[in-house]
């Protein structure tokens, strides 16, 4: 099947398309208009006929005469598109070691996502534009393993057949484990051979076997193990093998996000990928990133350059909602990825050796007593202590001295410190039962706490939570719950609220059943809305057995059921259902990016920053952060250092356990 966006012009007649391009140039000024419906209205080897009719009928070089008329980014644009793609690549690393410096990140991506055929093609044309050896120059412009990586690349003979031995995928896994975790350094030729050599479909099994048996995906390896430009075409080379659409909708999508554009990054990809897999790339765009690649471009580049680039989109998938079978593989995988992985948690928070809680109390009295405070000793021992010896400190304090700890430290900190340190005080499910009362107390509620603490906690802190907020504020917490929600949210939460999720494992023939019940569109029974048939499934079933539901869902639908729930529901209600699915995919992500979205841009929002990371510390903040950094490419130290300040920053890096 096609997946291109650009296809034969029909009733094409290369001598009239040469004509009407001489007639859009001539005379003063240049009709860019007719020019850019022309050229992006048919494809690469139409383009190359009408240059050679050009040439028969004028006498001209048609690309240089579109040089001259036209300038900038529209240019650029247009140029490469009347070039063979085999020449568009061999121009665009000519430019990129050309001069001084290089453009790694263009040879990265050129030659990490390029097939054999297409390297051959390349190494050609290279020799044929320039009259040199593609492989001697790239060796002379580059070094260390990086380098020899892209010498493997360049050879163009990565297996291709789809015959997988599985003896081979184990020994490959483990051969990968070995030569970077498991040894002091690392063995950077055992990652280049099996990388640089093996076919796409053997290698995705040895990611999913590497992930099982090192309980982290091998990017995450790659990024502890290597560095610079070798770690970055690794990555690429790993990214490309997963899904090259995902590797190609991703670098869009940082071509075009923040401020600036990337013009050259958005040029190559739109103008090499128009043929190949252009509606591949929009759909998992339009899943990763929640918003079309036509947007994007419609928003973020302007005139004629945006007209042809959009052209060369060919098509807003907002306006449609619709899916292909591309990004639904992508999303399966994903489910299947959480299946499979043995990840093991863990909080970047431990109970200290030599505990003393006596001895920490007189550091806390000693701290507070007399003028001043002293906020470093506090920060010191609360951070550092796990939070079953913060309730015997408590104790210690009180048989010592006589007084409550809580209240002295309510009297001595102020700010956003005090917020901290006070929570890590608290037993978890205090905690959350104050953060609960807090966003139902008073006039408005704040339904991203609540959803966020229901949607993400196991029944035994559901429990814990129940407990602590019958005593603290003498009324259920399900009463609250009621009383301060509405409409199908209050069911959710409510139903949540009991901490009654079933915790077996999955059962494939009900898991079907239910994927069917949530995908049914045409029931149209009130009492059995949407809402209440997602409510019964996703706040019931065992998360093992839902990871097999959404799975089921996709094979049903071709869509993952977080586009579902977008398409078909709104406001809190589809916000609570997509933080339980988060949860049930990856819960550290879902952590991670709440974590990313309290610091980015303007502000802070440390509420949201406060509550993760004193109720993570223990559980799993250790894989938010890893998560964090695949998400984001900066780690959550560098952004929390970065955004917050003063004695609250140095408790939040204490918690966050150090840089990755």
């Amino acid at each position: 099947v096609y997946r291109g966006s650009v296809k034969d012009f029909p009733g094409f007649d290369a001598s009239q398309d040469a004509e009407a391009l001489y007639n859009a140039m001539k005379g003063f000024g240049s009709d860019k208009e007719a020019i850019l419906d022309l050229i992006t209205s048919r494809s690469n080897k139409q383009r190359v006929e009408i240059c050679q009719a050009y040439k028969s009928l004028y006498g001209k070089d048609l690309i240089a005469d579109l040089k001259y008329e036209l300038t900038g980014k529209f240019e650029r644009l247009i140029v490469s598109l009347m070039r063979p793609p085999a020449y568009s690549d061999a121009k665009e690393i000519k430019d990129a070691i050309a001069g001084i410096g290089t453009d790694e990140k263009c040879l990265i991506e050129i030659l990490a996502s390029r097939t054999n055929q297409e390297i051959h093609n390349l190494a050609a044309a290279y020799k044929d534009a320039y009259e040199r050896d593609l492989e001697t120059d790239i060796v002379g412009d580059t070094s260390g393993h990086f380098k020899k990586m892209l010498v493997v690349l360049l050879q163009g003979t990565r297996e291709e057949d789809n015959v997988v031995s599985e003896d081979l995928v184990e020994q490959d896994a483990k051969d990968l484990l070995e030569a970077g975790e498991l040894k002091w350094g690392t063995d950077e030729a055992q990652f280049i051979y099996i990388l640089g050599r093996r076919s796409k479909q053997h290698l995705r099994l040895v990611f999913d076997e590497y992930l099982k048996i090192s309980g982290k995906p091998i990017e995450r390896s790659i990024r502890g193990e290597l560095s610079g430009d070798f770690e970055k075409l690794m990555l690429a080379v790993v990214k490309c093998i997963r899904s090259t659409a995902e590797y190609f909708a991703e670098r869009l999508y940082k071509a075009m996000k923040g401020l600036g554009t990337r013009d050259n990054t958005l040029i190559r990809i739109m103008v090499s990928r128009s043929e190949i897999d252009m509606l591949d790339i929009r759909e998992v765009f339009r899943t990763k990133y929640e918003k079309s690649l036509y947007n994007m471009i419609k928003e973020d580049t302007s005139g004629e350059y945006k007209k042809a680039l959009l052209k060369l989109c060919g098509g807003d998938d907002d306006a449609a909602g619709e899916f292909f079978p591309e990004a639904a593989q992508v999303a399966y995988r994903m489910w299947e990825l959480s299946a499979v992985a043995k990840v093991e948690l863990r909080g970047t928070v431990q109970p200290a050796g030599g505990f003393n809680d006596d001895g920490d109390a007189q550091v806390l009295r000693k701290a507070m007593k007399g003028l001043g405070t002293d906020e470093g000793a506090i920060i010191e021992v609360v951070t550092q202590r796990s939070n079953a010896q913060r309730q015997q400190i408590l104790k210690a304090y009180k048989a010592h001295y006589g007084r409550d700890l809580m209240a002295d430290l309510k009297s001595e900190l102020s700010g956003s410190l005090a917020k901290l340190i006070l929570g890590l005080m608290l037993t978890p499910g205090q905690y959350d039962a104050k953060q609960l009362r807090k966003a139902v107390e008073g006039a408005g509620t704040d339904e991203s706490v609540l959803i966020e603490i229901m949607a993400t906690r196991n029944n035994r802190e559901i429990a814990a939570i129940n407990e602590a907020y019958q005593e603290a504020y003498h009324k259920r917490l399900e009463d609250d719950l009621s009383s301060d929600t509405s409409g199908h949210l209050k069911r959710i939460l409510v139903s949540l609220a009991l901490g009654n999720r079933d915790e077996g494992p999955e059962n494939l023939t009900q898991a079907h059943e239910d994927a069917k019940k949530l995908a049914d569109v045409s029931s149209n029974d009130s009492s059995d809305s949407l809402e209440t048939r997602f409510l019964s499934i996703l706040c019931t079933r065992s998360y093992p057995h839902l990871r097999r539901v959404f799975q089921e869902f996709i094979k049903m639908t071709n869509h993952d059921v977080e586009h579902a729930i977008r398409k078909r529901m709104s406001g809190d209600v589809r916000d609570a259902f997509l933080a339980i699915v988060r949860s049930v995919k990856n819960k550290p992500a879902f952590f991670a990016d709440k974590l990313y979205k309290s610091m980015k841009g303007a502000g802070t929002d440390e509420r949201t920053l406060t509550r993760i990371m004193i109720s993570r510390s223990e559980i799993d903040l250790l894989n938010i952060r890893g998560e964090f950094i695949d998400l984001f490419d900066k780690s959550l130290h560098h952004m929390i250092e970065k955004d917050t300040s003063g004695d609250y920053r140095k408790a939040l890096l204490a918690l966050c356990g150090g840089e990755d």
